[in-house]
């Protein structure tokens, strides 16, 4: 089947070389884990348990009946040792749940459901208790999103497969040794929404992982799309240009197109689920980069210290060094290595200083336009950075700050080495507060 081509983007060196062959591995357990009670878009959990508690893994430890949230899951079994701000791969202090952790764990007791005889209402139920949100980085609670408003038709479920960003590997070891998993939890997003059609939509620099999901596929309602090595091709706008040639208008989403995007590892997250009620309490991560010793896929549990994971995998073999947690495009640089992973933890990549674009020094635009050349959203990114930098929020309004999809090629290809996606994420919460203004 042919796919659309975006305008814009960018070829860029992929460096997934460090992890993309290698199996996933778990990792070794902490002392320690911090579960932050805020990891996902929307409100905040409240605590379930105080200082001093033995909690089990898989044990809710979070919630709130907010509408936009996820609960938390204790992923060890443990002694709460604090309640308290913690830091956070933001830079934010938020409130977090430190635990203690057993020497000796107890093998998680999971249920066994038959997938045939589950209903809708199960599988969001399901999705929901198990505090599911995106695994691709956006975190968005899954439930929420499988969720539309009664007037959004959706005919289409498409599946992210494409992983555009650098150095990451975790979802193209899923699909390549989760294929079956992978399937299953397609199978239910389809029952669940009530669609007949799925595409998973894959880079072709990952035949193999094609190939895999080929093998398993028995659904003629399942298609699977080979999608072009370009950056940001996994961005949900661009996904559903290339996959139904339709247009998300300015402001709107999947759903106002008559579609639902999930990453693959969310797909398996919601089988596991559905499958044995388990809780959202480890995922894959890549930890790799240049300056990193032993580059690994490694099967994390939720809260585990950054640090941890670098001594897993050797350390730091040459410092100066920069920590990125996810990809060094949409990323952010860590100065603490306590940070936990979260559910949208996707890589943790080690990297020499000057290839990490955050806290760069920089200069003012010189107008040669690259930024505006290579913007797969048209913008104009060269005048949105002068309008936020100069704290003009009607003016990068005006030029459709919003809109942009924060992919950092503007900041990648910009001579001055501006720091234009920054610019931009300070900016648009001071435009939705003027909004709210009017």
């Amino acid at each position: 089947m042919e796919v659309k081509q975006f305008f814009g983007g960018i070829h860029i060196p992929h460096y997934k070389s460090f992890t993309e062959h290698k199996e996933i591995k778990k990792a070794s357990l902490p002392e320690e884990i911090i579960i932050p009670l805020l990891q996902h878009t929307g409100a905040p959990n409240e605590p379930l348990v105080k200082v001093g508690d033995k909690v089990k893994a898989g044990q809710k430890i979070g919630a709130t009946d907010k509408f936009v949230s996820a609960p938390v899951h204790a992923s060890l079994s443990g002694t709460v040792t604090a309640i308290e701000p913690r830091p956070f791969v933001t830079g934010q202090m938020i409130d977090s749940i430190v635990i203690a952790v057993d020497k000796e764990q107890d093998e998680l007791k999971l249920a066994d459901n038959d997938l045939e005889k589950v209903t809708k209402e199960d599988i969001i139920n399901a999705v929901k208790e198990a505090g599911i949100v995106g695994m691709g980085g956006a975190a968005f609670p899954t439930a929420v999103k499988l969720s539309p408003p009664p007037d959004k038709k959706v005919d289409t479920l498409i599946v992210n497969g494409c992983e555009c960003e650098p150095y990451l590997t975790c979802d193209h070891r899923i699909m390549l040794e989760k294929a079956k998993e992978l399937l299953q939890g397609v199978k239910l997003l389809m029952k669940m929404l009530g669609v007949e059609q799925a595409f998973i939509c894959i880079e072709d620099n990952k035949d193999d992982a094609i190939e895999a999901v080929r093998q398993e596929n028995d659904d003629p309602g399942i298609v699977l799309l080979r999608m072009p090595t370009k950056y940001p091709q996994g961005s949900e706008k661009h996904l559903v240009k290339a996959a139904l040639d339709r247009e998300i208008p300015s402001g709107g989403l999947p759903f106002d197109v008559g579609c639902i995007i999930q990453n693959v590892g969310t797909c398996v997250a919601i089988y596991e689920a559905v499958k044995f009620n388990k809780p959202l309490i480890e995922r894959v991560v890549a930890v790799t980069g240049q300056n990193i010793k032993d580059p690994q896929n490694l099967l994390v549990k939720i809260g585990t210290p950054l640090r941890h994971l670098i001594e897993e995998c050797g350390g730091i073999v040459a410092e100066p060094a920069k920590v990125v947690v996810g990809g060094p495009m949409t990323g952010r640089a860590q100065e603490n290595l306590d940070v936990p992973v979260v559910k949208g933890t996707t890589g943790v990549v080690v990297l020499p200083p000057d290839m990490a674009l955050e806290d760069m020094e920089y200069s003012d635009c010189v107008r040669c336009c690259k930024c505006v050349e290579h913007c797969p959203m048209l913008l104009y990114p060269n005048q949105i950075s002068i309008y936020c930098e100069a704290g003009m929020i009607e003016e990068a309004e005006f030029w459709n700050t919003m809109d942009c999809i924060e992919c950092g090629i503007c900041a990648y290809v910009c001579p001055s080495k501006r720091p234009i996606t920054q610019l931009v994420q300070r900016t648009k919460p001071l435009i939705i507060q003027m909004r709210n203004k009017r």
